[in-house]
């Protein structure tokens, strides 16, 4: 995809676009299919059943436009499945799912990808953010506190909080689970339960209801949970990681776009044929990666609080309004967030540090009142350096995010 005013969609790639999104409803459909063949729900025929073939070139858009007379794109192609199937698998697809079933699973299925991908793109940044900790422990440079020059800290030390941001990034987005969302027409799983009733005598159909919808969602390799319709814990736990990741990124290019200024000139974004001109000003140069990531860390926390009002509104046992408003901003903030993390993975990995520059804005300003205050107060003569415990605070950032890395290795 690409989108002339949001730079850099196309890093996105297929994530979670309409085609995207459309193959994963009919895996759905199948893997849903497939299970219920498997425990003599449906005939055998079912089994194996390969639902995505009957779905054509020009099926997408048909089925874009003829979701706005049900709300939702799964009616027209439950439609188009049953018409083009066989006729012993046709009246089968489907039963015993809902719309909201297969809507929310395909988007987790789209979610998993995503943070596949998220969690790829940390671990590159976290090893490049190590190599340039460790490098530049030592280069001294002025911290800045409410915009002033504060007191003597190291670019290491610095590099070494933007670190810590990126494992913290990567714990949660580790940690999310995102589950298959098999719950039936009110979130009760009765059809499936009235079908083992019917066609099994078991004894507990709950129970085989139960294991069908675990054996799709291992087919999807999804988790498994209980059915969660109007419990939208899922969609805002992905979206508060994906933000968790915008949160991390901004606050560094936060940074670098101030370090980047040419009163300051401590940092320069890589090089790039073409990157950061001016339509009007040819001597410019501007930091757009850093520009691009900020974007994203000023816009995706709305969308992750739009997914929040939506998840507080989620009303009865399927929600008139809210649960349609989650599809496309959950999409949009994924596709953000990866574009923001490739934006930055790049920035990082060319990032120049201009060490005589750092040297010479810390000797600009008198910044050692505070150890002078210290000393005087015990009555000694202060230290040769004041740079506090920042060999030991990067050392424990640099250990954090190597169980990061041996961990993937």
């Amino acid at each position: 995809m690409t989108n002339l005013l949001w730079p850099g969609d196309q890093r996105a790639g297929e994530h979670m676009t309409d085609q995207a999104l459309l193959r994963s409803m009919v895996a759905v459909e199948s893997a849903w299919l497939g299970a219920l063949a498997a425990a003599g729900l449906a005939p055998l025929d079912c089994a194996g059943a390969d639902l995505w073939r009957l779905v054509g070139h020009n099926d997408r858009e048909h089925l874009a436009v003829s979701a706005e007379d049900g709300g939702n794109p799964v009616i027209g192609l439950v439609a188009l499945l049953r018409r083009r199937a066989v006729p012993a698998v046709a009246p089968w697809i489907h039963r015993g799912l809902t719309s909201q079933d297969v809507v929310d699973t395909s988007l987790m299925l789209g979610v998993r990808g995503v943070v596949d991908h998220l969690i790829s793109l940390l671990v590159e940044q976290i090893s490049v953010l190590s190599a340039l900790a460790a490098a530049h422990r030592a280069t001294p440079m002025v911290a800045r506190t409410l915009t002033q020059h504060a007191a003597p800290t190291t670019f290491g030390a610095k590099v070494a909080g933007w670190l810590n941001g990126v494992v913290d990034a990567h714990r949660q987005l580790t940690e999310l689970v995102t589950p298959a969302q098999i719950g039936g027409a009110v979130g009760t799983r009765s059809a499936t339960t009235e079908l083992a009733t019917l066609l099994t005598g078991a004894t507990d159909p709950a129970a085989v209801a139960d294991r069908v919808a675990r054996s799709a969602a291992t087919t999807l390799g999804l988790d498994t949970r209980s059915p969660w319709h109007t419990t939208r814990t899922p969609v805002t736990a992905a979206a508060d990681a994906f933000v968790g990741c915008t949160d991390c990124w901004g606050r560094i290019a936060s940074d670098i776009v101030i370090l980047v200024r040419p009163e300051i000139g401590e940092l320069s974004e890589p090089a790039a044929e073409n990157r950061g001109g001016s339509s009007s000003m040819p001597h410019k140069r501007n930091p757009v990666l850093s520009i691009l990531i900020r974007r994203a860390a000023i816009s995706a926390p709305q969308l992750a609080a739009t997914l929040h009002t939506a998840a507080a509104l989620a009303n009865d046992e399927r929600p008139d309004g809210a649960w349609h408003a989650e599809w496309d901003t959950l999409r949009k903030l994924a596709r953000w967030t990866i574009v923001a993390g490739s934006q930055c993975g790049e920035l990082l990995a060319g990032l120049r540090v201009h060490a005589e520059q750092m040297a010479k804005n810390l000797s600009a300003t008198a910044v050692l009142g505070e150890q002078r205050a210290i000393a005087d107060l015990v009555g000694k003569e202060p230290s040769a350096t004041y740079f506090g415990a920042v060999d030991r605070l990067i050392d424990e950032t640099l250990q954090r995010a190597a169980r990061v890395l041996n961990a993937r290795s």
